[in-house]
């Protein structure tokens, strides 16, 4: 093999083992220049530890990984001039200005003092961040922060990147920039490792190494496992009555693999030698037809790892139903939020109804987490007002907050608590006592799963079962209004089948939901989405309603993501005429 197709990454026979746990067992892969490579798999796969060993800051206990031709053993500290890493936390200085935390990591690669003017120039007008250089990290938006880590990993011009979940928490318009930007440095040579939980990056990825439990379940390019799904994907379109109840029927049916809500209709997998009228008698019990429909690497992705969970929520199972005095949970009116001079949230206006799942989208600094905690409670308006089930936010704020649990955008539990006391002390807050406490804590532990894991602190927790911890807090109380602040970033697909069975079972009650997500395939479980930008609302429809308004006139069926950027491109473009 010459040169120019030697691989970039060489990962022979890997084993990475951990106090109870082999993280890697015996890997084999290679990484080649020019390419995109996609690390893809679910929560505790193995993806952070492989690439944690690539860059050398740990040491395989079995096999050897080359980069560049130098062992990562023994040839470590030439590694760190070889290869950029951004880490999957935000690893820059918040309280240092986005010039400042260039300037720290020139520094660090003793980049010398007469390249300086010319690489920052560069990296700025790379990221687009030119006109931030003052700003704070800290006060960045999650796509601005990605793009700032982006360019201090890219300081020293390596011949390979590592990026481990640069995607998490950033809006699609972001994500967009994100890859125009690594499509234009693999066009140059350099060869890119992508970590991600979002399965429509992985798709576009020249290659893939999909890992489960330490183990590489695949290797090679999307379209060769999405192909193995040929035949067994389909679509019942628009049946009648509650698509939630017909997704759980036929996700509990042996047949079925997998099986997500897409708008009005249910998208559903078929398993490897089942046939697809085996979900047709529940299509004709809701006048519903069945189409096929192209597989997706996500659809192959959950195949392959033994589908998604059933259809049966044991949360939901425990709730009693909801029955408000009005039709109407949340509802607010000219709600406006202002910090000092700036404006993040600008007289917005809706209402939500009972037993209703309903998004709340928009990019990074669109002003939604800040409506968000006003509804909650959390933030008081500068104009307008805020009402839950009926309790205006302004005058019974306490009553209001017993009515509704809120999971933050960020894991907000009390990392100096165990599990189990974060479930204690979220039951106390609630008002919980003596036996019911008990009961309801104990119910928390065995639907979540914790049992294990009660005297861990939520630190040394998986994202997903920090998210799942966060969930129970929230549900402890049984509320009927849910505010979920995307619950869901950063983990694998499996777990977010697992949390929307949840939140459709718990909808099924009554229980009315409003979330955020930059899963754009999320935003289908929704019975309505407002989409927000620049503080204010600039759409509110249904998801189906959203993108029939990017249509195309050709066979493209457009997506949530491009009625997303689509409709954000058109109030640009209306802004800009005049």
């Amino acid at each position: 093999m010459d040169s120019a197709t030697s691989p970039s990454i060489r990962i022979d026979g890997v084993v990475k083992r951990f106090p109870g746990v082999v993280a890697l067992a015996g890997i084999s892969a290679e990484i080649l220049p020019g390419r995109l490579t996609g690390l893809v798999g679910p929560d505790g796969a193995g993806k952070t530890t492989l690439m944690r060993l690539m860059t050398g800051l740990l040491r395989p206990d079995e096999g050897s990984i080359d980069v560049l031709g130098r062992n990562t053993v023994r040839n470590q500290g030439e590694i760190a001039h070889l290869a950029g890493y951004m880490p999957q936390r935000f690893g820059l200085y918040e309280d240092l200005s986005v010039m400042e935390n260039l300037q720290l990591y020139a520094d660090l690669r003793a980049l010398p003092p007469a390249q300086r003017r010319a690489t920052f120039g560069r990296l700025l007008e790379f990221t687009k961040l030119g006109p931030f250089t003052a700003r704070l990290a800290g006060k960045l938006s999650g796509g601005m922060k990605q793009k700032l880590g982006l360019a201090c990993a890219l300081m020293a011009r390596p011949d390979v990147l590592l990026l481990d979940e640069p995607g998490v928490g950033v809006d699609p318009v972001s994500r967009q920039d994100l890859w125009r930007m690594v499509s234009e440095l693999t066009g140059e040579g350099m060869a890119v490792v992508w970590s991600t939980a979002y399965l429509d990056e992985a798709e576009q990825c020249a290659s893939v190494l999909l890992l489960n439990e330490g183990k590489l379940e695949f290797s090679g390019k999307p379209a060769e496992l999405t192909h193995r799904l040929q035949g067994r994907s389909f679509r019942v379109v628009e049946p009648e009555g509650d698509r939630r109840r017909l997704l759980a029927q036929a996700l509990d049916l042996p047949s079925i693999s997998d099986g997500v809500i897409q708008g009005r209709s249910v998208r559903l997998v078929a398993r490897a030698g089942e046939p697809i009228d085996a979900a047709r008698p529940l299509a004709e019990a809701v006048n519903a037809r069945i189409e096929p429909v192209a597989p997706r690497f996500e659809d192959a992705f959950v195949d392959l790892l033994g589908g998604g969970p059933g259809g049966s929520s044991v949360i939901a199972d425990l709730m009693e139903p909801v029955d408000l005095a009005s039709d109407t949970a949340v509802s607010c009116s000219n709600l406006t939020r202002r910090f000092g001079d700036f404006t993040a949230t600008d007289r917005v206006t809706f209402d939500v109804r009972q037993g209703e799942i309903f998004g709340l989208l928009g990019p990074n600094g669109a002003g939604k987490s800040t409506t968000f905690k006003m509804l909650c409670g959390l933030l008081k308006p500068s104009e307008g007002s805020a009402h839950v089930v009926g309790l205006d936010l302004a005058r019974a704020a306490s009553a209001a907050k017993n009515q509704l649990g809120y999971m933050a955008q960020k894991f907000s539990l009390y990392g100096l608590l165990s599990v189990r006391q974060n479930l204690e002390f979220s039951a106390g807050v609630y008002g919980l006592a003596g036996a019911e406490k008990k009961g309801r804590i104990d119910e928390m532990i065995d639907a979540f799963e914790l049992g294990r894991f009660l005297d861990a602190a939520p630190n040394d927790l998986s994202l997903g079962y920090k998210q799942r911890l966060a969930l129970a807090c929230s549900l402890m109380h049984r509320p009927p209004v849910l505010f979920l602040d995307e619950p869901t970033s950063g983990v694998d697909p499996i777990t977010r089948r697992e949390f929307w069975t949840h939140i459709n079972g718990l909808v099924r009650k009554g229980v009315t939901v409003m979330v955020t997500t930059h899963f754009m395939d999320e935003a289908e479980y929704c019975d309505r989405v407002a989409l927000m930008y620049r503080a204010k609302l600039i759409a509110l429809d249904t998801p189906d309603a959203l993108k029939r308004q990017v249509a195309r006139h050709d066979d493209h069926e457009p997506t949530m993501e491009d009625a997303f950027i689509g409709l954000i491109e058109r109030i640009d473009a209306e802004e800009a005429v005049r």
